[in-house]
């Protein structure tokens, strides 16, 4: 190597950098170590090194020294360390806010769910001390309230439709409406749902009118098709010209020609919301009146329950689904479980559903109680020297997912700071030490009341005048 090439190797600053050894040989590593453990710290100092690394290989010059290092290490250390779910105050009106974990569960699920958490006979039949099935906590419960044959819960209403597809289908053509091909949360479709099920889709009709004739062409060229699977539009509506077979004449339809006629409800309604000013959302009940097969619909987001994919219909259909090999893979945790057993018990009389539970209490409260809370709200951060805040209706929304046409009457408090701007003043309020979500319009910090429990409202006072 010539001198001239020495020299620029010894200039390059990357050579500066220490080893991995020497950083965590260090003396400042010691508490390190004693707090994460030696693995944890070499792994970190790992990382950092190798982003010092690039950084000058991408023209720095001050490579970083063994204590600066450390301080890297330890901030990320610390901070992997730490909860990153939190609970949170919901003040954006969205009732079942899928970023904010759907529905929140009544009292009485929270505890079943704590009483769960250790030993149970969630698969023990304690009469005779033989296993038993987890589904059998359940199946009287499911049934009860909706009237079906038979009832079980999956992971959630996504793996319900996986589940009955693979299970009744078993690879033979499924029809669908092209209207009804829909895309959920996540960027999944129901085309890759069906696809992953084995089955090949058949779409029919077009996006805004579907005809019997349509599905009887279908079967026509797909004799061998053993299902049609309807999806209802619960995160869109098409409207104008449009045509759609009722679910009553589809599912005489099904029946004449041989076919099973599942249906995707999503959202899970089990009261009708109609006497509450809501309306357009079938109940379950509704569906299996008209002669639907199976249903499959929500836990997490009208029934108020926790994340669960519910099928119910008759026992010889929901016994296939409950023998597939998906069903154990697709299974409900013992949390799960119990959260929604003890929901499906409000539903039960003489509880009153709409009172009892959180979702359904949110949806159809009389914007008069919503008001008072926001008065109360206004009357406790209305003093605050950095804020103006005034009253303001507004609109609520089912969300989840669910009656996406539905607006909801409102009181927020808007809020002005006047220190920040709004999305700043927004932003405080999210990492403040108790997190709450508002709504940003016209400058305005949007608190919404519909959403917010009146058991809230001293602490979110408390999060405003923090922020401010």
């Amino acid at each position: 190597m010539s001198p001239k090439a020495s020299e620029t190797v010894r200039a390059d600053p990357r050579r500066r950098l220490p080893a991995v050894g020497v950083v965590c040989g260090d003396a400042g590593a010691r508490p390190l170590i004693a707090q994460f453990g030696a693995e944890a710290l070499a792994r970190t100092v790992r990382e950092a090194l190798g982003e010092a690394r690039t950084a000058l290989a991408a023209g720095g010059q001050v490579a970083p020294t063994v204590a600066e290092l450390l301080s890297i290490a330890s901030t990320r250390l610390e901070a992997g360390a730490r909860e990153s779910l939190f609970p949170v105050i919901n003040a954006t009106g969205v009732v079942i806010h899928t970023n904010l974990g759907r529905a929140p569960l009544a009292p009485e699920a929270v505890a079943a769910a704590q009483a769960a958490a250790g030993y149970g006979n969630l698969e023990l039949d304690l009469e005779s001390g033989r296993r038993s099935a987890r589904h059998e906590h359940l199946d009287s419960l499911i049934t009860g309230v909706t009237g079906a044959q038979a009832g079980l819960a999956v992971n959630n209403c996504a793996g319900a439709v996986l589940l009955a597809l693979a299970a009744l289908a078993e690879g033979a053509p499924v029809i669908v409406s092209r209207g009804e091909l829909v895309e959920i949360g996540g960027g999944f479709r129901v085309p890759d749902v069906v696809a992953q099920s084995g089955s090949a889709l058949v779409e029919v009709g077009t996006t805004n009118r579907t005809h019997l004739r349509d599905y009887q062409q279908a079967l026509a060229d797909h004799p061998a098709a053993r299902i049609i699977l309807r999806t209802h539009p619960s995160n869109f509506r098409i409207t104008g010209f449009t045509s759609a077979p009722a679910l009553d004449a589809l599912a005489h339809f099904a029946h004449a020609h041989g076919l099973l006629l599942v249906e995707d409800l999503g959202g899970g309604a089990l009261v009708d919301l109609a006497p509450y000013g809501i309306t357009g959302e079938p109940t379950v009940q509704d569906s299996l009146k008209a002669g639907v097969d199976l249903v499959l619909f929500s836990g997490d987001k009208l029934l108020g329950g926790p994340q669960a994919g519910i099928a119910v219909g008759r026992r010889e259909l929901v016994d296939r689904l409950g023998r597939h090999p998906l069903a154990r893979a697709l299974r409900l945790d013992k949390l799960s479980v119990a959260a929604l057993a003890a929901t499906l018990r409000l539903y039960r009389p003489p509880s009153d559903p709409t009172s009892r539970i959180p979702v359904l209490r949110m949806l159809t409260e009389p914007v008069s109680m919503v008001a008072a809370r926001a008065a109360v709200l206004m009357a406790a951060i209305e003093a605050t020297p950095a804020l103006e805040a005034t009253l303001q209706d507004t609109q609520g929304y089912a969300g989840g997912g669910a009656m996406p046409m539905q607006a909801l009457p409102s009181r927020a408090v808007a809020i002005r700071s006047h220190r920040f701007s709004a999305e700043t003043f927004a932003r405080r309020l999210r990492t403040g030490a108790t997190p709450v979500l508002g709504r940003i319009d016209q400058d305005l910090v949007l608190l919404d009341l519909r959403t917010v429990a009146e058991a809230e409202l001293a602490v979110l006072a408390e999060a405003v005048q923090l922020a401010s």
